[in-house]
């Protein structure tokens, strides 16, 4: 377990692709109590963890990811330029916490892969003789629909 590249205490660094990685230092997380099932438990241990990724202030992701990373986030980036995840599903903090860090690099492995650029196309001559007949036919419904409407043909 000590060179998992998933666990936050074996290295300094995390590896997300064979490519990128960020680094633990980027990386804060705090224990608050969480809802749901423990019993009493949960009133009294701080099991559930809020991760913040510092996305602004990471040297080893290239601009083009963190951008993406970012419009993926969506609501759970701050606008300090932090990713927020919050993981409470389980009842204990190391499985909480092995969440959270999982969740976090699906979102920036998610962010590495590029988009497919649009490639512009022309409609086909049938979907035009479609469309217009679509357009003749609706048009002949709505004069139907006027005082003394005549079908035209």
């Amino acid at each position: 377990m000590a060179d998992d590249p998933a666990d936050p205490q074996s290295t300094s660094r995390i590896e997300v692709t064979s490519r990128y990685f960020i680094s633990k230092d980027d990386i804060t997380e705090d224990f608050i109590r969480a809802s749901g099932p423990g019993g009493q438990n949960v009133n009294k241990v701080s099991t559930a963890v809020q991760l913040r990724f510092n996305l602004s202030e990471n040297e080893t992701l290239p601009e083009d990811v963190k951008s993406r990373a970012a419009r993926i986030a969506g609501s759970r980036l701050t606008q300090h330029g932090e990713i927020v995840l919050q993981a409470d599903r389980y009842r204990t903090r190391e499985r909480n916490r092995q969440d959270a860090l999982e969740r976090l690099l699906d979102l920036i492995r998610k962010a590495t892969e590029k988009p497919k650029p649009r490639k512009a196309t022309k409609p086909t001559l049938g979907s035009k003789k479609r469309r217009l007949d679509a357009k003749k036919q609706r048009g002949q419904l709505k004069k139907l629909r006027g005082r003394g409407g005549k079908l035209d043909d």
